[in-house]
């Protein structure tokens, strides 16, 4: 075997499983199914996107293994608003529009970029080794999804649950079309309270009224006061001129003021705010539009104001307020600014007719759903979050103003009636309309989210009873990031327990974001956005920086993102293979925690693959000529305590790796595999085994026995940490497998490690575990006596039992070769202790003659000299840190980086004078 190498292995083995049909379900066993969040045609895959890959991945792995009939089923997104967008700057990149390109052929632009999108995400996921049945990709505009769309938007139509209406609705004057709720972000910003003073009607005094958008004020139709404000009691149902306009608005009482804030007389513009427009319902106050769609003022103020854009537009009238006396003040005012997802923009409350579907009725049953278990959230505690959003969830906008989507099916005759159907055949058929009637398509589209919704059920052929929807239907987990709870999850609870009568998942398990190793996120203008592939086949620094600096929307950008590009990565990245990545990733993957992504992470896992690749090659060249039993016994009970030792071991390794698995916590999973990999069977068993193997005077039964372990053990590892790196176990397995007795095509069609193939055994962990810490201790003593690693030392015992001494007894040789001692003697009853160093282990003391170690009075001079130069270093420090203007003027990172030194001295004086302490107590 040569060394690893994951570039050679990787693409070789996915093919051999893809070609060979190893993804498609098998068709026996109880059914698992998985449905992958099919990732949006706006590019590339991200680390977030390779994080859930390894989960859901992972998961399919197991059960498949495991015996069940597993379904993988893959697809992709068409992402409405995001693919447009990109679709968009390509065209004002080229000096070109969409209005200038047309509707249908920017439709067939946004395909053209759609295929090769889709491409390069199915070829990251196939890189990092998604087993999923590619055979059934879906795409959620492709032409068995888009009909089974047009078909719930009618007959949700048909039952009441989508109308048509005019609502205040979030709208994005960037992209120009309205957004749902949960595509705003409200981030808080400084800003200004304007007071601006409203002269009373037929009266010299006037009502001071507090906003943070005078703008608006062009669109007022009322002043509120609260009704037991004493302050403005008098003035309730009293008139104001409204400054600019000329007109004439009420005053009215309502209990949403908050007399507290600003002068407790509030501004309402029901066309440009959603409290406003509830209040405006209550007192059945007119609604005035002000602004167009790309947020200029309209016709509908005065003159000198039509046209201007919204911010140009507050200047105006903030000066004309002031010129003409009506300005009272400007105060700073912290305030929460609604701004888009995708664009960024400033999102406008604005009056338009949209299609919505009534949430109400659909929500009930999805809170039941959770609320009795049938949907599981994992971790529980977004259960109190889901009934918060839930029980307060607002009729749901699935109108978009966009070109590239499902366009909505519905007809509009010349005297605006609407007509609702598959298709115009189905509307004139369906409402019994003249062939010569002209007909046109409502021009929107629906929200992504609308198709999406219907991914578990329409992927496996719903509305027809199929039998993947009869066999896999309700799917049984779905993998999902805490983000798009809502967005997504949710609205496929309400949706499938509305169409199908069933829950479309039986568990939902929400993992936290993938972050940058500060903890920020991680976004293209920051350049900490990383591409799966560069991490696994590397990258060097200049092509990363050109990869990071392509296509930016705001190229100024440029400069400052290659600057942190050189700053994080000054290397570029190494080549870490995917079973590297992917194993870092299960480490990462606590409890619905965000991840601190640090790539420096990935050098110990890229380590751990190299060591396992070693110890196979090592037990590949000790077993090669070992014909294995017909029916290899791996209870426990041959061999000698060693060999039942690690096969004990690897029984507490398995159960810890398929409660982890139960349990969603992927790195107990990650840490139970490592320990054992690592700890047990690397550090402790190869090296006992090598010495059983080298030892001539052991039997020729004993040594076979190890040698069976080795290879045994080794081929039920590969099969315990394949779901999670399965490519390097799938290369290993190869060779490893015949010799273990064991026969297949591939190790993802053998069965995962049974319990009942391995059994702990308590007194061979005892004994080995004593041994363990003999070892250590001399090892401990030697190193800290600095005695040169190849120097045999003597080692002398006394105390200990009779289990103890049998121990001692079995062995021996053991404790020489890893002690490298010359020899283990027990001191003759009565017989003086030398002058030694000495460790205790239960009631058993370990004694290192001196003599054999050290000069013990030239190492206590040194210790001595040591131990002098690190107090001063500490009163240095100390000094340092206890003056208040070092605290005070010097950088946090600095003061830290002193603590740190500090507290790192501390230590090493603490272990000087151990040293110092045994060297004198030997004497």
């Amino acid at each position: 075997m040569k060394s690893f190498d994951p570039a050679a292995i990787e693409r070789k083995w996915y093919r051999h499983w893809e070609e060979n049909g190893f993804f498609s379900p098998s068709g026996r066993g109880d059914a698992f199914c998985i449905t992958i969040p099919p990732p949006n045609v706006t590019g590339t895959l991200h680390m977030g996107h390779a994080f859930q890959a390894t989960i859901i991945d992972t998961l399919l792995r197991y059960h498949r293994m495991c015996g069940f009939n597993t379904l993988g089923q893959p697809g992709t997104d068409h992402a409405g608003i995001a693919t447009q967008m990109v679709v968009e700057r390509q065209l004002i990149a080229e000096g070109k529009s969409r209005h200038a390109l047309g509707r249908d052929a920017f439709i067939e632009r946004v395909w053209e970029w759609k295929e090769r999108s889709g491409r390069t995400i199915t070829t990251q996921l196939r890189r990092m080794g998604v087993s999923v049945d590619w055979s059934r990709e879906r795409f959620t505009m492709d032409e068995r999804l888009s009909p089974v769309v047009r078909d719930v938007f009618v007959r949700l139509y048909e039952e009441g649950l989508i109308y048509r209406g005019q609502r205040l609705v979030n709208w994005d004057p960037v992209l120009r079309t309205a957004i749902s709720d949960l595509e705003v972000i409200n981030e808080e910003e400084a800003g200004n309270l304007w007071l601006i003073r409203y002269p009373l009607a037929g009266g010299s005094d006037y009502l001071t009224v507090a906003t943070t958008r005078p703008e608006t004020m062009l669109g007022d139709v009322a002043v509120a006061v609260h009704p037991e404000d004493d302050r403005y009691r008098k003035f309730i149902r009293r008139s104001v001129e409204l400054p600019l306009t000329g007109r004439q608005i009420p005053v009215i009482a309502d209990a949403h003021v908050d007399p507290a804030f600003g002068t407790g007389c509030l501004k309402i513009t029901p066309a440009h705010d959603f409290n406003d427009y509830d209040v405006g319902q209550r007192h059945g106050l007119p609604v005035i539009n002000i602004f167009t769609g790309d947020a200029r003022l309209n016709d509908a103020v005065p003159g000198a104001y039509r046209g201007l854009d919204r911010y140009e537009a507050r200047k105006r009238i903030v000066a004309d307020l002031e010129a003409q006396g009506f300005l009272a003040g400007i105060q700073p005012h912290v305030q929460v600014i609604p701004r888009g997802d995708r664009s960024h923009a400033v999102i406008e409350p604005y009056l338009t007719y949209q299609w919505f579907v009534k949430t109400g009725p659909l929500a009930g049953p999805a809170i039941e759903a959770v609320r009795d278990q049938r949907i599981r959230l994992i971790p529980k505690g977004w259960e109190k979050t889901f009934f918060q959003w839930m029980e307060e969830i607002r009729d749901w906008c699935i109108s978009r103003q966009i070109w590239w989507g499902h366009r909505i099916p519905a007809w509009y005759d010349p005297e605006g009636k609407v007509y609702v159907a598959r298709s115009e055949a189905d509307a004139r058929a369906k409402y019994n309309l003249s062939p010569d009637l002209p007909l046109r398509q409502d021009e929107d589209v629906l929200d992504t989210w609308f198709s999406s919704a219907l991914w578990p059920f329409a992927t496996l052929g719903w509305p027809d009873q199929t039998p993947e929807l009869r066999t896999f239907y309700p799917t049984t987990v779905m993998v999902t990031a805490f983000d798009i709870l809502f967005f997504w999850v949710a609205r496929m609870a309400m949706m499938g327990l509305k169409l199908t009568g069933e829950v479309p998942f039986r568990t939902v398990y929400i993992h936290g974001l993938v972050r940058d190793a500060h903890g920020q996120k991680m976004s293209k203008s920051k350049g900490n956005v990383l591409d799966p592939l560069d991490i696994i086949d590397g990258r060097d620094v200049d092509s990363l920086v050109a990869k990071m600096t392509q296509g930016l929307m705001q190229p100024e950008m440029a400069a400052s993102i290659a600057k942190n590009v050189r700053r994080e990565f000054p290397n570029g990245f190494e080549a870490y293979g995917t079973d590297a990545l992917r194993f870092t990733f299960a480490v990462l993957a606590g409890s619905g925690r965000d991840i601190a992504f640090d790539i420096r992470r990935l050098a110990g896992s890229r380590a751990f693959c190299t060591k396992i690749w070693n110890a196979a090659r090592f037990v590949l060249m000790n077993v090669e000529n070992v014909v294995p039993p017909a029916a290899p016994d791996q209870t426990g009970d041959r061999g000698s305590t060693i060999d039942r030792w690690i096969r004990s071991r690897f029984a507490h390794a398995l159960g810890e790796v398929k409660r982890g698995i139960a349990d969603y916590r992927l790195d107990q999973v990650a840490q139970a595999i490592y320990e054992f990999t690592w700890n047990h069977y690397c550090d402790w068993y190869l090296e006992l085994s090598k010495i059983v193997l080298a030892d001539t005077e052991r039997s020729a039964e004993e040594q076979g026995a190890t040698r069976r372990t080795l290879i045994e053990v080794l081929e039920s590892l590969l099969r315990l940490m394949h779901p999670v790196m399965p490519f390097i176990s799938e290369e290993l397995w190869q060779p490893v497998a015949p010799l273990a007795g064991v026969r297949g095509e591939s190790i993802m069609l053998r069965p995962f490690p049974a319990e009942s193939e391995y059994r702990t055994d308590d007194g061979a962990e005892q004994e080995i575990g004593w041994l363990q810490k003999v070892v250590i201790e001399v090892r401990r003593i030697r190193a800290e006596m600095d005695v040169p690693y190849r120097k045999q030392v003597a080692l002398f015992l006394s105390g200990g039992d009779d289990r103890v001494r049998d121990w001692v007894a079995h062995n021996r040789a053991f404790i020489v070769s890893l002690g490298k001692l010359s020899c283990v003697e027990w001191l003759a009853p009565g017989a003086s202790e030398p002058e030694s160093a000495v460790a205790v282990v239960g009631d058993l003391r370990l004694l290192l003659p001196m003599e054999d170690l050290i000069d013990r009075e030239a190492e206590l001079k040194r210790l001595s000299r040591e131990i002098d130069a690190l107090n001063g270093q500490l009163a240095k420090s100390r000094a340092k840190l206890d003056n208040p203007s070092f605290a005070a003027r010097a950088p946090a990172a600095v003061v830290e980086q002193e603590r740190r030194r500090l507290a790192d001295a501390e230590r090493d004086l603490e272990k000087l004078r151990n040293q110092k302490s045994r060297l004198e107590g030997a004497a």
